[in-house]
């Protein structure tokens, strides 16, 4: 046969398929002839973790995690005062503010990026989707979609999965920033926080075109849970990015959104609306913008000062008042 394979000639000679990798037993079983048994062991594991962080960030968020991201926003939309009534009152406006919850952090960033701001609308596929699911939640007969989403488990896996999108939002952005602005981190950072947590400053946008924005309503300088992680994840994803950071990235998307999905039910769970990132965020500040005053008693101290001194004026007044009542008193009785 190989006489017959070799006198054949080139272009006539069949083609054999490529040779298949050594299954993983055959593999596990030549590394435990060689190697130690806790050596062996470690090297499965490793192998193991590698293919499971890989697998899942080459996970696709349509359709399913795209449904989730969509009936949370969407959802978190009907449960504002009077929105259920301004659906029925004027379907377009509530449809119209509805996209702006779902492809918000899109819109904001083609506006920061000098893209089309109406490119979400090219995607039809998720623009028919997620009308879907707006029609269903404010206009399904006896209110079934929102009675079935606020039972606690479906509520709670569908956050978790909206959880997810955020972390391939953050990704996306960094690395579509980097397309226009090679190693410029700054636009990365800003581009991915803007597609993971842009949805709140677009809505807000779409509220003041409406005249029903309020400055004692949102707190703009104020951020948010999910701005501060947002805007952790863009920062770690940048510095991954730009080698910077020594992990790879499916390894840091995994454990990223580790964190994000069990943070989240934990908030859920336990009914906290935030996760506090006082202590760390009080660190930082020492860190940074502290320092004057812990190595400066002296103002300090000229601050107690004054403040006795302004303390003992202020008590000396009433003092003062009440001796020169307590003399007319008894000017008058004498007379």
């Amino acid at each position: 046969m190989r006489s017959l394979l070799q006198a054949a000639p080139e272009g006539a000679r069949p083609r054999l398929p490529p040779p298949s990798p050594p299954p993983l037993s055959a593999l596990a079983g030549s590394l435990s002839s060689r190697l130690p048994g806790p050596l062996w062991w470690l090297v499965v594991m490793e192998s193991e973790w590698e293919r499971l962080t890989l697998a899942f960030s080459r996970t696709s968020m349509f359709p399913f995690f795209d449904i989730a991201h969509y009936l949370v926003s969407v959802m978190a939309m009907k449960r504002q005062p009077g929105a259920a009534a301004e659906a029925r009152k004027n379907p377009f406006s509530s449809w119209f503010t509805a996209m702006l919850h779902c492809f918000g952090g899109g819109i904001l960033s083609c506006v920061l990026l000098g893209e089309p701001v109406l490119r979400f609308l090219a995607n039809n596929t998720n623009i028919l989707l997620a009308s879907a699911i707006w029609y269903i939640i404010f206009f399904c007969p006896y209110d079934l979609v929102s009675q079935g989403y606020s039972f606690l488990p479906v509520e709670v896996l569908a956050a978790g999965m909206k959880e997810v999108t955020r972390t391939w939002k953050i990704v996306g952005g960094v690395t579509h920033a980097d397309s226009y602005y090679k190693n410029g981190w700054i636009v990365m950072i800003a581009i991915g926080w803007a597609r993971g947590a842009g949805g709140s400053i677009v809505t807000n946008f779409e509220r003041l075109v409406k005249g029903d924005w309020k400055p004692e309503a949102d707190k703009w300088m104020k951020m948010s849970y999910a701005a501060k992680v947002t805007l952790l994840g863009s920062i770690i994803f940048t510095f991954q990015h730009t080698k910077h950071l020594a992990i790879s990235r499916h390894n840091l998307m995994f454990l990223y959104t580790m964190f994000i999905v069990t943070t989240k039910i934990t908030m859920m769970l336990t009914e906290t609306p935030t996760v506090s990132f006082a202590p760390f965020e009080d660190m930082l500040s020492r860190m940074l913008f502290g320092w004057q005053q812990q190595f400066s008693p002296s103002g300090k101290k000229s601050e107690t000062k004054s403040s006795f001194n302004g303390t003992g004026s202020s008590t000396s007044k009433p003092t003062a008042d009440a001796s020169d009542k307590m003399k007319k008193k008894h000017a008058k009785k004498t007379e």
